[in-house]
């Protein structure tokens, strides 16, 4: 409620701190050991040689912790993980950036961090798919491939000495985003799990959870193996993909009905997960609200109550 700012009426503010309250007992009963605050102590085994993190220090023979977040450990690493941090890219991260500058055999990407990323020419596929050198043509035709203000997925490759970010797009599935609404949020309220790409097959659009705080919901993109396709077919599909320049207006609607579930959920401070999406979606059309209705206080209050439900039955059946 702290972060929180909606016009409530009164009626509507009473609901919504009761369902806040709820999810915020369900979350300190899970939580009750791993959650810290300034000054708390953190339980160790003293036998063991503990190495202190990030967060921790030691006080009169005790481990205390001097930040506000969740004690994680690593082997005989103790550290604690601020909830409300920057982001801090890790190796693997998936990320998405937009392109702030075409420089020499390379794209600087603006990705919510700290420093700037850059995408090397030779990290990524070229559009006809066929693995070899990159000549001075490839690097001339760089702005056919990706320009200024474009949006891309990629994935994190490595750091520089400096810092800087090298990251990669090697894969199909990455590259270029198109159709589709970019998205900001905390970067903390994006849990890093397997798979961050998802197709709601149901509403034909895809959502793709960045781990820096950038969510793209778009159009649904079929993901080819270019390397096995025939140039006949190739050619074809070329020609029906210049016809076909329009997304459908059902598409576009399911596209931002997403696109506001997810601001709702990084509002209320909730976690972003596809099931979360596709329950928020489904409430707004079982209750005929508009695209734009979404973002209003009544729905707002709605959401918190159904996920304080949620969340208690879940925990029942645990």
């Amino acid at each position: 409620m702290r972060g929180l700012q909606l016009s409530l009426s009164k009626g509507q503010k009473l609901r919504l701190e009761r369902a806040l309250e709820k999810l915020e007992s369900l979350s300190s009963k899970s939580n009750s050991d791993a959650s810290v605050t300034v000054a708390d102590d953190i339980a160790v085994n003293n036998e063991d040689a503990i190495l202190k993190g990030h967060g921790t220090t030691e006080l009169d023979g005790r481990l205390v912790a001097t930040l506000c977040g969740v004690v994680e450990r690593v082997n005989k690493l103790v550290y604690v993980r601020s909830l409300r941090a920057r982001y801090k890219p890790e190796i693997g991260d998936i990320i998405i950036g937009r392109v702030i500058e075409v420089a020499p055999k390379r794209w600087r990407l603006e990705i919510n961090f700290s420093q700037d990323a850059v995408l090397m020419l030779s990290s990524m596929n070229l559009p006809d798919g066929i693995q070899r050198r990159r000549t001075a043509v490839d690097e001339l035709n760089m702005r056919s491939i990706f320009e200024e203000n474009d949006v891309i997925c990629a994935e994190v490759r490595g750091f520089q000495h400096d810092g800087c970010l090298h990251l990669q797009a090697r894969s199909q599935k990455y590259g270029k985003l198109k159709r589709g609404q970019l998205l900001t949020i905390p970067p903390y309220l994006v849990k890093k799990r397997k798979q961050h790409f998802h197709h709601l097959d149901q509403y034909g659009i895809d959502l793709i959870l960045g781990c820096n705080g950038f969510v793209w919901v778009g159009e649904h993109v079929e993901v080819r193996d270019e390397m096995v396709e025939d140039l006949p077919n190739k050619s074809e599909q070329e020609n029906e993909e210049v016809e076909e320049t329009y997304t459908p207006l059902d598409t576009r609607e399911n596209i931002c009905r997403a696109a506001n579930a997810v601001r709702v959920m990084s509002t209320l401070g909730f976690m972003i997960t596809v099931e979360v999406v596709t329950e928020i979606v489904s409430l707004s059309r079982s209750l005929n609200l508009d695209t734009h209705e979404m973002l209003g206080a009544e729905f707002y209050v709605l959401v918190a109550e159904k996920e304080a439900e949620r969340r208690s039955l879940l925990k029942r059946r645990k």
